[in-house]
This record gives structure tokens, C-alpha cells and sequence, in this order.
């Protein structure tokens, strides 16, 4: 029996479909960055599909709503900064489901729900919506959307399309969520949760070149905690690692979101302060060294109290790379221990 006429035409568009999709695979699952796999897909998915309208949203398990991570077409911006509840609409409906949708006609499906069309001055006529679900958890959605004018509503066969590609999409994601975690884990220090030495050896390199490039200050300040193995030798490490994140918690509380703090070593620390001149760097390493000292004790009905000593170097004057940087406020932070600690001591005060 020969096929009829239709057959063929079905037969090569999927066979296209299938070349492309191998390639959207290739091209997805062989990123890693999640800002490369999020632009992997908005190509892919325009080659493949030519939305117009499509939006991917993402899950946000803190409070169980999709935010719009990929927003294209005529409502893109004002739909972009909106949430969507789990089970709220026909996304919301595909995230709690674990199940794919198409919808020839909105206005006949009652879970459709018309909020976003009324924030965007859209009419949305026909749509498709799929999971993007890896190791059976759900990751997001996909959804692509008709307005009332386009008269080929979306069917079977554009979810045929979509679900494979929504499959591939959440193995990217979530490989680049997994990269990004391992990846963290390398440059973050454990006790603390800051930066370790091995993220700021790059860094403080890349903030050098780009403060010469735009003749933009930098600044840096190095503490040592006083009287550190005091805490160890007498209450044990236990509560020295207890210690350390105590420090590690009032530096992320004091600091700007510009620095970056980090564990060098032991109970030594480092403040990497972009655009920062030396009368600022200073006013933050005495707004420091005042948080710390007013920290409770770190073991209960002990008199110790939690200071330390504050060396703070400026580029260029003090040094005209990272190594000079870190060399002249360490100095400077000896020169405050030699002093009597619980000071902050500018590079330029260190002996000659």
C-alpha cells in the first residue's frame, strides 16, 4: 500500500524535527554555564519552532512560584517581572501536574488564567505548555502562546516537538546547576562561607587590571583575629570553628555587595574593596573592627573578647599588583598588632 498524500509531507517534517532536536541536544548538553545553556535554548527554540510569544519559567522552591527567566515577544517586559503560583493558570496547572498542555482555545479551558493578559493589553487565543522535570523533579516550564490573530492554533504535533526539547533543556539546566554548585564548593571556604585564598589569587588580579584600565582606586584590607589560638588552646577547635563563623557572618553582614571578602588563612582575612579610595577603605575596617569587637564571647561565662588588627593598603600608592597590595596591608596590619591590636592601620604608616 502507497502512502497517501499527506504521509510524506508528515514524515519529512518530522525527520527535520529529529535532525533538529539531535542538534538542540548537542548544542544544550554541551554548555555548562547557565547563562550559556539560557541562550542555547532561545536559539534552539527559535530555529526549531519560530514562536513569536514564549516564555521559560523557572521554579522557585523558596516559595513554590515560577518567575519568567526567558520572556519573549509583545508582552515580554510586562508580564517579566510577574510570578506565578504553582497551580495558578495552565503553567501553573504543568508545574504541579507533571503533565504537558495544549489548548486549541483558551477562552473553552477554565484553568487558563487571565491575569497576564490583563497586565499586558494581550489576547491570548491558543497555547502549549510542557514540564521541564530532570530526576523527576520540576524544574519549570515552557510555554508558547497564539494571540487572538494567528489563525493555527497550536496542536499535538507542536507538542510532539516541544516535549523533547523541554527534556533536553532540563538536563542543561540542571547540569549547569550542578557545575555551578561543584564549582562554588572550589573557590568557597567551608567554615565561613566565604571566599577562599584560591579565588582571591584570580580576583584580585582582575580587579588590578581593571583598575588600571579605568584609573579606578582599589582597595584592600587585611585582619588577623587577636588572640586566636588562645580560643583553640583553651575551649578546644570546636568552638574556634565556631568562631570563624561568627566572622564569617558579620562580614557578610558589614561589608557592600561591591567587596568581596575572604578566608586567607587560619584566622587571617581579606576585603577586596573595587572603587574603594583609602579614607573609604578605612571607614569600613573601623566599622568592622567595631562589629566584631561588640560579637559575644564564643564560649558562654568567658571574659574573651573578639578583636582584631586591620592593615589597609591602596592601589597604586601601596603597590601596582596583587602581590604588593596584599604584602603592604599585611604589613600594616603587624604594625597594628605591635601597637596593641584592636586598631586599623593605613600601608602608608608601616615602617620604611
Amino acid at each position: 500500500m502507497s502512502p497517501d498524500r499527506d504521509t510524506l509531507p508528515r514524515m519529512a517534517r518530522y525527520l527535520d524535527y529529529f535532525q533538529a532536536l539531535t542538534e538542540v541536544g548537542k548544542a544544550l548538553t554541551s554548555n555548562l554555564r547557565h547563562d550559556e545553556v539560557l541562550q542555547a535554548i532561545m536559539r534552539s527554540l527559535s530555529q526549531m519552532m519560530k514562536p513569536r510569544n514564549w516564555s521559560l519559567m523557572l521554579l522557585d522552591p523558596a516559595t513554590d512560584e515560577l518567575y519568567f527567566e526567558i520572556a519573549v515577544g509583545d508582552a515580554a517586559e510586562k508580564i517579566r517581572h510577574l510570578r506565578v503560583k504553582v497551580g495558578e493558570g495552565i503553567a501553573g496547572w504543568v508545574a504541579q501536574h507533571k503533565r504537558s498542555v495544549v489548548v486549541a482555545k483558551v477562552a473553552d479551558d477554565p484553568r487558563f488564567s487571565s491575569r497576564f493578559d490583563a497586565q499586558s493589553n494581550f489576547q491570548t487565543h491558543s497555547l502549549v505548555c510542557v514540564p521541564m522535570i530532570c530526576r523527576d523533579k520540576v524544574l519549570g516550564v515552557i510555554e508558547l502562546i497564539k494571540e487572538e490573530s494567528d489563525p493555527d492554533p497550536y496542536s499535538d504535533d507542536d507538542l510532539h516537538v516541544l516535549n523533547p526539547f523541554a527534556d533536553f533543556a532540563a538536563i542543561a539546566i540542571d547540569n549547569a546547576r550542578t557545575f555551578r554548585r561543584v564549582e562554588v564548593l572550589t573557590v568557597v571556604d567551608e567554615w565561613t562561607q566565604l571566599y577562599n585564598a584560591r579565588y582571591l589569587e584570580t580576583a584580585l588580579k582582575d580587579e588590578v587590571l581593571r583598575a588600571k584600565r579605568y584609573n579606578h582606586p582599589l582597595s584592600l584590607i587585611f585582619f588577623d583575629l587577636d588572640r586566636f589560638k588562645t580560643v583553640n588552646d583553651t575551649w578546644g577547635h570546636s568552638v574556634g570553628s565556631a568562631l570563624l563563623a561568627t566572622v564569617g557572618k558579620i562580614l557578610r553582614e558589614t561589608i557592600r555587595e561591591t567587596d568581596r571578602a575572604v578566608r586567607y588563612g587560619g584566622d587571617e582575612f581579606v576585603i577586596v574593596m573595587p572603587e574603594t579610595d583609602q579614607a573609604g577603605a578605612v571607614v569600613i575596617a573601623n566599622r568592622l573592627r567595631e562589629a566584631l569587637a561588640a560579637a559575644p564571647p564564643p564560649h558562654p561565662g568567658t571574659a574573651f573578647k573578639l578583636t582584631a588588627s586591620f592593615g589597609v593598603a591602596t592601589y597604586p600608592q601601596d603597590g601596582e599588583d596583587s602581590r604588593d597590595l596584599i604584602d603592604a596591608a599585611d604589613r600594616a596590619m603587624y604594625v597594628g598588632k605591635a601597637r596593641g591590636r584592636n586598631v586599623v592601620v593605613i600601608a602608608e604608616e608601616r615602617p620604611r
